[in-house]
């Protein structure tokens, strides 16, 4: 395991422990979806079940947005979810805990923003 993904496991841990932990539909689905057997899919829904949904509103689909278009004319391309998750983190003042590149690179342009914390 890569340093920056012993980080963000240990970092992981630890939110868990204190209840810091929540996920929005979008990524339970996406991590859900891409289970091979019914097994593995019941043990991670399972897991998974352990953190509650962020209620989503309007304001956090106008944002992300707002952060898709900003990433994009800084060159940068984000997916849907990833920039979904970018909005719900600023709007709600939360961390995201990532390795996926594309992820980091749309938090690399909002961070520079200041639009979301460090």
């Amino acid at each position: 395991m890569s340093g920056d993904q012993q980080f963000v496991l240990a970092s992981l841990k630890e939110a868990i422990r204190d209840g810091r932990v929540v996920i929005i539909g979008s990524v339970r689905q996406e991590t859900l979806s891409g289970i091979k057997t019914a097994a593995q899919s019941e043990k991670v829904r399972t897991a998974l079940g352990a953190f509650p949904d962020e209620t989503l509103t309007t304001p956090h689909y106008e944002e992300a947005a707002r952060f898709y278009n900003l990433c994009r004319s800084r060159g940068v391309e984000c997916g849907p979810i990833d920039i979904l998750i970018c909005a719900v983190a600023a709007h709600m003042h939360y961390d995201i805990l990532t390795y996926d590149q594309g992820l980091k690179r749309c938090i690399e342009v909002l961070r520079s923003e200041r639009l979301l914390h460090q």
